[in-house]
């Protein structure tokens, strides 16, 4: 127990210590001052390429790269990877529920020190269909997040089913292989048919992409085995999440890049406490799966109906409770917080920001650094997903127990 204690704490404090000399010497800055004028270079090298391709343009091209964007995006994982604990798959579900966390992390953060442009529009033609295509217009190019979270989720389903099912053909190995080559290959085109990244991001998703689940799945098991039989988990990776948040590079100019991994680094840390208090009850490898007489078609189709209501409704909850919280804990503290959209009457002022009157307190100057304050939505979007992945895996499984489904 005190060997598992002491490399804990001494992982988060390498992990703090890190953090602290990389703001110290201003790391990002100098790391973007090398990468960003080779990775601008590029992009604008690869237009007339992106121009040829475009070339190809018709409605069913459109609709079906906007499509495969569609199935391969943040929002369909946040809405699969639930029905995927909830079939029976729990240590599928948990891997890639984690998995996408890391390559959100890793990606977005390349993302934000390169600062690499997206193709200029114009005159590339830039398609896009949906709110989150938007958003994602919003963030830097390099690397394609399309790209390298399907390169690693495929990539890791095709291994998961290779190594857990029994007496697979060649034929079918072959066939599942060359399925993930070919949707890697229809996603990479097809971000550059809709104008959203250069050639240069693409190339950098598929290697960055390819590293990232060669390094997954020589430590999964030992992720694994850490979350549901480890000590402290809890109290470790709550701790961990908090220092990810502050470890996330600053870019250029502001992108929606750091929400997108605020709310997986929640959901990572729900998943992981739900998982690890309840792992012996729903989430063993005993558990009834889908299309077994334990749990057929029509059962699931009920666990649905309960289900996913039920997390939204948590969603909403927690984002209230933490509205109502966080400021008042702030205030309590002297942490000087600040709102960009979810408490748009919140200024510094309201809760202690110095104007030229107050003193910084000791856990400001610790945690704000540079800070003259911290963006409360960070907090509020950090406990509504931890709510929701912790709701997923634990009180919606009570919910399916109480109702025998």
């Amino acid at each position: 127990m005190e060997s598992v204690a002491v490399w804990q704490s001494v992982a988060l404090c390498g992990f703090f210590s890190w953090i602290a000399f990389a703001s110290y010497i201003n790391i990002t800055h100098k790391v973007r001052s090398l990468l960003q004028p080779w990775a601008a270079h590029h992009v604008v090298a690869g237009a007339p390429l992106i121009l040829r391709i475009q070339k190809c343009q018709n409605s069913f091209m459109d609709a079906l790269f906007s499509g495969l964007s569609c199935i391969v995006s943040v929002p369909f994982y946040t809405a699969f990877l639930p029905l995927l604990f909830w079939s029976g798959h729990g240590k599928l579900a948990r891997q890639m529920t984690l998995l996408m966390a890391f390559c959100d992390y890793l990606g977005n953060c390349l993302k934000d020190v390169v600062s690499a442009p997206r193709p200029s529009c114009p005159p590339v033609r830039r398609i896009i269909a949906t709110k989150d295509e938007e958003e994602n217009a919003m963030e830097y190019g390099l690397p394609s997040s399309h790209t390298l979270n399907t390169v690693c989720l495929s990539g890791y389903l095709v291994y998961y089913i290779r190594s857990y099912a029994e007496n697979i053909s060649a034929p079918y190995e072959f066939a599942g292989f060359s399925l993930v080559c070919m949707l890697v290959v229809l996603i990479g085109l097809g971000r550059i048919y809709l104008g959203m990244h250069s050639p240069i991001d693409i190339i950098f998703g598929l290697v960055f992409g390819l590293m990232i689940l060669l390094f997954w799945l020589n430590v999964h098991e030992y992720v694994d085995d850490f979350i549901t039989t480890g000590q402290n988990v809890i109290y470790f990776w709550g701790a961990l999440s908090i220092l990810l948040l502050f470890a996330y590079p600053t870019p250029e100019f502001p992108t929606p890049s750091y929400e997108f991994h605020t709310a997986f680094d929640g959901v990572a840390f729900g998943i992981v406490a739900g998982v690890q208090q309840t792992y012996h009850q729903f989430h063993h490898e005993a558990v009834a799966r889908i299309f077994t007489p334990r749990l057929p078609f029509p059962t699931f189709l009920g666990r649905m109906l309960v289900g996913l209501p039920t997390i939204l409704i948590v969603k909403f909850c927690c984002k209230a409770l933490a509205k109502w919280i966080l400021p008042i804990i702030a205030h309590t503290l002297g942490m000087p917080v600040r709102s960009t959209s979810y408490i748009p009457m919140l200024n510094s002022s309201s809760t202690g920001k110095a104007n030229g009157s107050k003193q910084r307190r000791p856990l400001h100057k610790l945690f704000f650094l540079s800070q003259d304050s911290f963006d409360i939505d960070t907090g509020i979007r950090f406990v509504q997903y931890a709510g929701l992945a912790w709701s997923v895996v634990d009180l919606v499984p009570s919910l399916f127990a109480y109702l025998n489904l």
